[in-house]
């Protein structure tokens, strides 16, 4: 008997894919921890501070300039770096950027999802990193503008001028280590203190977190020690208060205005980094400012305008206006007229303690003149018999150390008390240049 062939079976092979949703590479910047507060120590035979955190640092926000790829490229190229060799840290950027940026990071990244505003990112930031030029450190200070303390900022120069950066990028792996080890003790010296090497971090109004605290011991290589440490400059600020002709203060953006749901709470003043301006701008009229000094009337300015700035601020629009230039450590405010009508109206250069006011002279023939504070320009300006009210930003000095101002990273290895100063003058600015001559 003939047993029928089986006609065999071809079953067509096919790989099938299990779609999952997306991972999640933006998150809140709720669920980081709250920041760390570093201390910054004097150091014998150096004006600048010296950087010394309690515990590593953990969160890191992450400010570019504007329109450039080239800044792109490195931040994602450091942000890479960094997440890879110390696996603690978190990132935090703007809302902008993050939607710009996440899809090039194998890690998420942190920002103000509830509230797409740059008023909570200081209260878990630790440290500060820059892509650009001086606008770039500006507009990171600015994010610190409502309050006293900011976190210190590692500045890369990939700007026009860069005369505020002190970093060049192809050295951000050791920049950052150098900021990143500062203060962490070495065995040498948690032998002689009989104290382990990790510490609690000092945070204010600290929230119990799930989250595992970084460990120094984690990272390879030598350590810099307790008596070593990442040079830091305090820059001066300015803090700025705006008001009414009936005394009543302004915000000087739409984010301080207080909600209609709080009315009695005030508008906190602004800080600057560069300067507050007075100008008339659009007006064919000179302005009329009545300038007073410590409550006492100093003179009446005719001008285009006036400028307060910082030290930082006096190789901005001031020293274009023919302020004088002042060195970043001496605690002082400028006073500088634009265009003045008066040939004798001199800039002047005083305390950083006292209180300037421009008032707005019912003299104007113009109602309004413009106010900026570090460019960025208030709606609406500011009307006769309007006030800005302008003194330094206090420092608060205690055996923890210093506390106050814009503390910026210098590069390491530089003599004495060398910040750099002086070759920016000469190899950013120019000084006393003479004409025909290359040097």
């Amino acid at each position: 008997m003939k047993v029928p062939r089986r006609k065999a079976l071809y079953v067509r092979w096919q790989r099938y894919f299990t779609s999952s949703s997306r991972r999640l590479l933006v998150k809140d910047i709720a669920e980081l921890p709250d920041r760390i507060y570093p201390s910054y120590r004097e150091t014998r035979n150096n004006d600048l501070l010296s950087l010394q955190w309690p515990s590593p640092p953990r969160n890191v926000l992450l400010v570019k300039k504007n329109r450039s790829q080239p800044a792109t490229d490195a931040l994602i190229e450091f942000a890479k770096h960094i997440t890879s060799t110390y696996p603690s840290i978190s990132l935090i950027c703007e809302s902008s950027l993050a939607e710009s940026l996440h899809d090039h990071l194998p890690v998420p990244i942190f920002t103000n999802l509830a509230t797409p505003s740059p008023l909570g990112i200081h209260t878990k930031t630790d440290l500060v990193t820059t892509f650009g030029g001086d606008g770039t450190i500006l507009h990171a200070s600015s994010l610190f503008s409502a309050t006293h303390s900011v976190s210190p900022i590692l500045s890369f120069t990939m700007g026009t001028l860069g005369f505020l950066g002190e970093w060049k990028f192809v050295d951000y792996k050791r920049a950052f280590r150098e900021v990143y080890m500062s203060g962490a003790p070495s065995e040498r010296d948690a032998i002689l203190e009989d104290k382990p090497i990790i510490s609690k971090p000092f945070e204010e109004n600290a929230a119990p977190t799930a989250l595992p605290e970084a460990d120094w011991s984690a990272i390879r290589g030598k350590s810099l020690g307790t008596q070593r440490g990442a040079r830091v400059l305090l820059r001066n600020r300015l803090k700025v208060g705006i008001f009414s002709s009936t005394g009543e203060r302004l915000p000087l953006t739409l984010s301080q205005t207080p909600p209609s749901s709080s009315p009695n709470t005030s508008v906190p003043d602004v800080h600057a980094l560069n300067e507050v301006l007075i100008h008339r701008g659009a007006d064919p009229h000179l302005t009329i400012i009545d300038v007073l000094v410590n409550k006492r009337f100093l003179t009446e300015a005719v001008a285009d305008g006036m400028i307060i700035s910082t030290p930082t601020g006096s190789t901005a629009y001031s020293l274009s206006s023919g302020g004088s230039i002042i060195h970043p450590l001496v605690s002082s405010l400028l006073l500088t007229p634009i265009c003045p009508r008066s040939l004798s109206f001199r800039p002047l250069i005083l305390p950083a303690n006292v209180e300037i006011v421009l008032k707005l002279s019912e003299k104007n023939r113009g109602r309004s003149v413009e106010v900026s504070v570090d460019g960025m320009r208030r709606h609406g300006g500011l009307e006769v018999g309007g006030e800005v009210r302008v003194t330094g930003e206090e420092f608060d000095r205690s055996e923890e150390g210093w506390r106050g101002g814009v503390p910026c990273i210098m590069r390491g290895g530089q003599s004495g008390g060398d910040d750099g100063w002086v070759g920016g003058l000469n190899g950013l600015l120019k000084f006393n240049y003479p004409f025909g001559e290359e040097r």
